[in-house]
Order: C-alpha cells, then sequence, then structure tokens
C-alpha cells in the first residue's frame, strides 16, 4: 500500500471509530432486553453514580417502570462515587426512596445470606476502566459467588471498557491474590465487565468452582478498537479520559514513595517527589474531596505532567524505572503494596537489578500470549487483537 493510501486508510478508520463510539448503546439503555425480566420480582442493584440510563440513576430508572428495588449495593467510593480511595463505606439509605444501600466496601465485601435474601434477580451496572487492581471487578467477583451461593440469578447490563483496545503487563499469580487483583489476568486485561464475569464462570474461579447464572446485557455498537469516552467519572481520582488512559502505568507509584497527584486536579496525570532533582514541573498535593490527607499535603512535589500527551501512551513502566533511577535507587523507593499491584514479587526485583524494560516484558510475554488465547473464549464484542 502507498504512502498517501495509506493514510487515507488510517484516516478513515480513525472516522469510523469515532462514529461507532459516537453511537455506542449501554447495557443499561437497552431497556427492552431486561425489564420483563425484572417486572413483578424482587430486585438487588449494585450500582454507583455511574450507573446511569436515559439520563438518570438507575435506581431512579427502574422504579419508573415499575420495576420493585428492594435493596442497593455500593463499591468502593461509595453509592454517590465521592469516597477516598480504600475509604471504609457505611451502609446507609437511598436518599428519597429510603431503599437500604448495603456497602460493599465496608464491614463486607461479599453481599451475606441475609442480604440476598427474598431477592429474585440482582442487576449489576457499573462502569469498569479495564484494571486488574480496579476494584470494581472484585466486587463483581464476590457479588456473582454470593449469588451463586443463594441461587439468585445475576443481571449484568454491560459497559465499554475505555482502555479496552490492548492487552498488557504481567499476569497475577495465585499467591498474590488480594482485593486489588483476585484474578490470573494482566494490568490491562482487554475485557468488559460482561465478557469478565464469563471467563470467571467459564474458568471456574469463584469459590468450590460453582458458577453463576447471569444474564448479559450487551453493549450496542461497540468493537473493542472503538475509542470510548466515559461520560461521569468512574472515581474521584479518574476526572477525565487522560487519566483513565495513564492509570494502568501510573497507579504502579502507589507502590512506590511517590505521588502522582493524588490532592490536586489532576491526579493520575502527574508524578513527582519533594524533591527538585526529581523533575521541573512542581504541585502542592491538598486536601480535596476524594483526597482526604494525600501523600506529601503541603509540600512541592518535583517530577513530570502527562497531561498534554497525545495520544497517551499505552502500558509501560519506562517512567517507572525512570524515577526508580532518580531516586538514587533508593532502597524505600517501593512499599508493600507494590507486589500485590504487580501480582507477583519479581517485578521489583527485576527493576531493582537495573534490567530495561524490554528485559523485563520478555519475562512475561509467555504468560501473556497464553491469556490472550483464553482471552477469546469468552469475547461478546469484535476484536482484532
Amino acid at each position: 500500500m502507498k504512502p498517501r493510501v495509506c493514510y487515507i486508510f488510517i484516516f478513515l478508520v480513525g472516522i469510523i471509530s469515532v462514529s461507532y463510539a459516537q453511537n455506542i448503546i449501554v447495557g443499561a439503555e437497552k431497556d427492552n432486553f431486561y425489564i420483563d425480566l425484572l417486572l413483578n420480582k424482587q430486585i438487588g442493584v449494585v450500582v454507583n453514580q455511574t450507573s446511569v440510563a436515559h439520563g438518570k440513576p438507575l435506581v431512579e430508572f427502574l422504579l419508573s417502570k415499575e420495576v420493585n428495588v428492594t435493596r442497593i449495593f455500593t463499591p468502593e467510593h461509595g453509592y454517590e462515587g465521592v469516597a477516598d480511595a480504600g475509604e471504609q463505606i457505611e451502609d446507609s439509605e437511598e436518599r428519597g426512596t429510603g431503599i437500604q444501600i448495603v456497602s460493599l466496601y465496608g464491614d463486607n465485601k461479599k453481599p451475606g445470606s441475609e442480604h440476598l435474601q427474598g431477592l429474585d434477580i440482582v442487576v449489576f451496572d457499573i462502569q469498569d476502566v479495564g484494571v486488574r487492581f480496579y476494584t470494581y471487578i472484585s466486587t463483581l467477583h464476590y457479588v456473582m459467588e454470593a449469588c451463586a451461593e443463594n441461587n439468585v440469578k445475576l443481571l449484568i447490563l454491560d459497559r465499554p471498557n475505555p482502555n479496552g483496545d490492548y492487552i498488557d503487563g504481567p499476569v497475577l499469580r495465585d499467591a498474590f491474590k488480594s482485593f486489588v487483583g483476585m484474578h490470573r489476568i494482566p494490568v490491562v486485561h482487554g475485557l468488559t465487565i460482561g465478557e469478565l464475569a464469563k471467563m470467571i464462570n467459564g474458568e471456574y474461579w469463584l469459590k468450590d468452582s460453582i458458577q453463576c447464572k447471569m444474564v448479559i446485557v450487551r453493549v450496542g455498537n461497540y468493537h473493542h478498537q472503538y475509542s470510548y469516552s466515559l461520560p461521569i467519572k468512574p472515581s474521584p481520582n479518574l476526572p477525565n479520559d487522560q487519566s483513565v488512559r495513564l492509570y494502568p502505568s501510573l497507579c504502579f507509584f502507589e507502590g512506590t514513595m511517590m505521588s502522582l497527584g493524588r490532592g490536586t486536579e489532576f491526579p493520575f496525570q502527574v508524578v513527582g517527589y519533594p524533591d527538585p532533582s526529581f523533575g521541573e514541573f512542581k504541585f502542592v498535593p491538598q486536601n480535596r474531596p476524594g483526597a482526604n490527607t494525600p501523600k506529601f499535603m503541603g509540600k512541592a512535589c518535583y517530577g513530570k505532567d502527562y497531561r498534554d500527551i497525545k495520544p497517551p501512551p499505552k502500558f509501560n513502566i519506562t517512567e517507572l524505572i525512570e524515577f526508580y533511577n532518580k531516586s538514587g535507587r533508593n532502597k524505600d523507593f517501593f512499599n508493600d503494596y507494590f507486589n500485590k499491584l504487580a501480582g507477583n514479587s519479581e517485578l521489583r526485583k527485576q527493576i531493582e537489578a537495573g534490567l530495561t524494560e524490554d528485559e523485563i516484558r520478555i519475562s512475561w510475554m509467555e504468560e501473556l500470549n497464553d491469556y490472550k488465547i483464553l482471552r477469546k473464549k469468552y469475547l461478546l464484542y469484535p476484536d482484532s487483537n
């Protein structure tokens, strides 16, 4: 293909991609596929601020359709999505309706039998970002497990994955399972919530290899290679598309001595430390909604600003290695949380040993390729990976 023809082809593909992205219909808005399943039944919903259908919060929308919503479950960050990362969420009531809200990020991360008692169907509608350590997929796992144990059907209203166009990173090892990584998947897993639920069921990853009875309402007009701009920020510190695309790479700094901008207007878009030798860009973390007493609050941090990188890079450990080296290979650069994010103990050791990114990537490539083959079994949407 001649260069001019090639550029025209790429340009046209970009136009088609944007066009389809604009016509995406999320599962929640395909109510003609699921409302009849919910009528005259007792319904529980797993929702937060991203759970919107036809311009209304999903609970409000379902009630307007005379669906009997009797219980609400909510993940990390709470029903309104404003709580800080790691902040305990208490049970409460939905304002205006008085419906009980059961926190799945407080005393319990899994619904108990008492919470599912009397329910016929649980509806799961949460916007994910397609990264292994984003805890909404851990909540999905426990909801599936609880539904399977209590013989309650799960209805998943699927949504696009804004990082769903590629697969990358080390695959989690079983010894490093935690709430920020429960499945043998890479950092960027390339699945929607519905596809991941299929994989969890199909690979018998629930306790005692039980399986969840579920119905998935697919996203309309979706292809994994289409870009998707989130209409509502999925959590307090992912405020825009740039932060969502940078999140797979920059979240690793949560396991280091560095700040990634919590407490600023641009979290997950900058990296810094209170030392001018780390870079020319300066920011000062402050107490803000969704960032209560952030790391280095009130201190000037110096580092790099990634807000204007176009397009934002896909998953990489380039910046991680660079800042480790800038620290003077400080023995305190990494903390105990890092291995949970990595899903293994090797990555930290490899960086400390001075391996390059290319050398490190070779070490996870075989498992990553095996995962890519496995993933194809569970796809609901077209993909060119």
